[in-house]
Formats: C-alpha cells, sequence, structure tokens
C-alpha cells in the first residue's frame, strides 16, 4: 500500500478515536439536558457540540495533525470549521428530529457521520494543514 494512504487511513483512524471521547462529551451534554433538563434535543446537541468541539481541537492539535501552526491562527480555523458543523448539526437534527420524527439518538448518530466526514477533510487540509 503507497505511503499516502496508508498515512491518510493512520490519520482517520486517530481522528476517529479523538471523535469518540468528543462524542461521549457531545451525547453526555445531549441525554443529561433533555433527559435531566427537559432541554429541547436542537439547543441540547448543540451545547454538546461545543464542549465536544473544545475536547476535539485539544485532541486533534496534539495527537492528530500534530500541528505546529500557532494556536492564534488554528483556534479560529478550528472554530470557522466548527461554526460550519454547528449550522450542520442544528440544520440536520431540525430536519430528522423534526420534520422526518426520527428519535433523537438516531437522529444525533446519523448527524455525527455527516458532520465527522466534513470536519476531518476540512480540519486536515485548512485548519490544521501545513
Amino acid at each position: 500500500m503507497d505511503a499516502l494512504p496508508n498515512r491518510l487511513a493512520r490519520q482517520f483512524s486517530a481522528f476517529f478515536g479523538v471523535g469518540l471521547v468528543a462524542a461521549v462529551v457531545h451525547y453526555g451534554t445531549l441525554v443529561g439536558l433533555v433527559e435531566g433538563a427537559g432541554a429541547g434535543p436542537v439547543p441540547a446537541t448543540l451545547a454538546g457540540y461545543v464542549l465536544g468541539g473544545i475536547v476535539s481541537y485539544l485532541l486533534n492539535r496534539r495527537h492528530v495533525f500534530a500541528s505546529d501552526r500557532p494556536h492564534r491562527e488554528a483556534t479560529w480555523r478550528f472554530a470557522a470549521v466548527a461554526g460550519v458543523g454547528v449550522v450542520l448539526t442544528g440544520l440536520l437534527m431540525a430536519l430528522l428530529t423534526g420534520r422526518l420524527a426520527l428519535p433523537y439518538l438516531p437522529a444525533q448518530v446519523l448527524t455525527t457521520g455527516v458532520v465527522m466526514l466534513w470536519s476531518f477533510a476540512a480540519n486536515r487540509r485548512w485548519t490544521f494543514g501545513r
């Protein structure tokens, strides 16, 4: 196998692992706010997205992309990518839980998959890329 596909596969695997950690924070916040505080699924998932995003930035910068881009550049780029992710998350969750009446957790799993692909590509190329 070529070096680039191997490196890309390892990097995506590490990104996925970081994503699992961030997802625990995200989903924990989502379920806690919906079940414990009676919040709606859309604001609860957006709050979880923000908290998971903080975890994701710190772990991705160090362990996935090994970026030496200064924080003053990387943080606003990461925030811009995350901002698009927040919009995608809100729109997809509204569509899936509202219009399509899916339960919020399966809807979140689908939403997470779409946003994960967007985030990996954008962060690899733009946020942490050389």
